[in-house]
């Protein structure tokens, strides 16, 4: 090894893993060794302390995150990348409590890994030395909140945002379709985090009634109004201490979000009826299934709100983007369900499952898996057993509902891959495209025209005569 090449230690019981990371890491210029337990990993770094240390957390003997604290108190600032292939939430966030500088999941690009250890090296100087956590997070819980699962890299993925966010006071703005588990992610970062011993206060504002928002976000003193009988804390107030969980952000209106954003940038909640201004200290986390960017571009969420709930995103994937998932949160709702007895799920139930397209989500198999338990009876599931499936998913009928645009035509083209055998059999799907969503372009701006053609053709930039041809081909009452 030259003075000038980086040393990088590369811990792992797989000998494929370690070799084909060593040669990569070598080609790169880096100076890489192998050891194929914790134990010896340690030896290493306590005889030739490396810059960059990657470390499994399954290994034979001592695991690799025990291993992480013992190297942080032998070498304080060397950055620690934890690898696992059997990563959960409790996992992800272990590693970044304990010191870890990154979290990667196998099977991994790469051309990631070598972008991790760059970083790691250049963050070398300044490390940052985090206290350990030694909390036992292996349970089938968190905190008391339900579990998120998944092993597939998008999950993974949400997994270590949650980890990272966690231990700050940012807002975090959750985004993602009904169903796929927001307010699982926004119950983890509160009991991970530093307001896990203050309460978490679901708000959602759109169900209540228009008349009463302020007073149940506010609260209200006794005679404020007719009813008002004592006085009342509002749902923010008993945030204080703790986190406030604002539920389908999206769907609040315009008054609401200017006192909304009053309360988030003053901390200060004045009760209806009162002069009283009382400070309250909560962590925000918000929640929605808009498009945000698109309803503060057309008018319909201030930029303002948008940009202070907007510090931290997390996206949650939907479920029919991770279908490796799919079995193991069957078989965990059929636990939780089949208590008493141990009920299988047989392979053409996997398959079946595996196999729909859940566009109500994660919920929407819960929802299936426990009409599939009461027909079984206490034997096998099978796909009979299931109810049918939800219909929708089209990308008209997406759009058409006020879904993310972007997620619409996302689905759109993961459903033209799915209903061919062979990709090659695809063709012309610009034209197909086009099909779908010119008609509810056209409809939208005769309609905002009143079915006036000309002006109609004029607010899409569109020449007039090209718009009536168009028009031809769709059947549409403004032809």
């Amino acid at each position: 090894m030259t003075m000038s090449e980086p040393a990088v230690l590369i811990c792992d019981d797989e000998a494929s893993i370690c070799w084909a990371m060593q040669r990569a890491l070598t080609e790169e210029g880096y100076h890489a060794t192998v050891a194929a337990s914790a134990e010896e990993a340690l030896e290493r770094v306590r005889t030739h302390p490396p810059d960059v240390i990657m470390m499994d957390v399954r290994l034979p003997g001592l695991d690799g995150l025990t291993a992480l604290q013992r190297i942080s108190e032998t070498v304080p600032g060397t950055p620690v990348i934890i690898m696992t292939a059997f990563g959960n939430l409790q996992t992800a966030v272990r590693a970044i409590n304990q010191g870890a500088f990154e979290y990667l999941t196998k099977p991994f690009n790469l051309d990631d890994v070598m972008a991790v250890v760059g970083r790691a090296l250049e963050s070398r100087s300044s490390a940052i030395d985090r206290p350990a956590d030694t909390t036992d997070t292996e349970g089938s819980s968190i905190g008391g909140c339900q579990q998120l699962l998944g092993k597939s890299p998008a999950m993974q993925a949400v997994f270590r945002q949650i980890a990272l966010v966690a231990e700050q006071t940012v807002p975090v703005l959750i985004t993602g379709e009904s169903g796929t588990g927001k307010e699982l992610v926004a119950q983890a970062i509160h009991y991970f985090g530093r307001s896990s011993t203050g309460p978490f206060v679901p708000i959602c504002v759109p169900a209540m009634s228009d008349s009463l928002v302020e007073s149940e976000l506010f609260g209200h003193s006794r005679g404020a109004f007719t009813g008002a009988d004592s006085n009342r804390t509002g749902l923010l107030e008993m945030s204080d201490g703790g986190t406030a969980f604002l539920d389908e952000i999206g769907d609040i209106s315009p008054a609401t979000q200017v006192k909304l954003l009053r309360v988030l940038e003053s901390r200060v909640v004045t009760p209806v009826g009162s002069a009283d201004q009382r400070h309250v200290n909560f962590r925000l986390i918000a929640a929605t299934n808009r498009d945000l960017e698109q309803m503060v571009n057309g008018g319909q969420f201030r930029q303002d709100l948008f940009f202070r709930l907007n510090v931290f995103r997390i996206e949650l994937p939907p479920l029919r983007h991770r279908p490796g998932d799919i079995s193991l949160l069957a078989q965990h709702f059929v636990s939780e369900m089949c208590v008493s007895d141990s009920r299988a799920l047989s392979a053409a139930m996997i398959q079946s499952l595996e196999q729909r397209p859940w566009f109500g989500n994660v919920r929407e198999l819960r929802n299936a898996i426990e009409h599939a338990v009461i027909l079984a009876r206490g034997g096998e599931l099978l796909p009979e057993y299931l109810p049918p499936s939800t219909p929708g998913g089209s990308l008209a009928e997406a759009v058409a509902a006020g879904n993310s645009l972007s997620a619409a035509v996302d689905d759109w083209w993961q459903q033209q891959f799915k209903t061919v055998r062979d990709q090659a059999e695809l063709k012309d799907l610009y034209t197909d495209f086009l099909a779908v969503v010119e008609p509810i372009l056209l409809q939208h701006a005769l309609q905002a025209t009143g079915g006036n053609r000309q002006e109609a053709a004029r607010l899409l930039g569109m020449h007039r005569q090209t718009f009536r041809e168009k028009l031809k081909r769709m059947d549409t009452d403004y032809q």
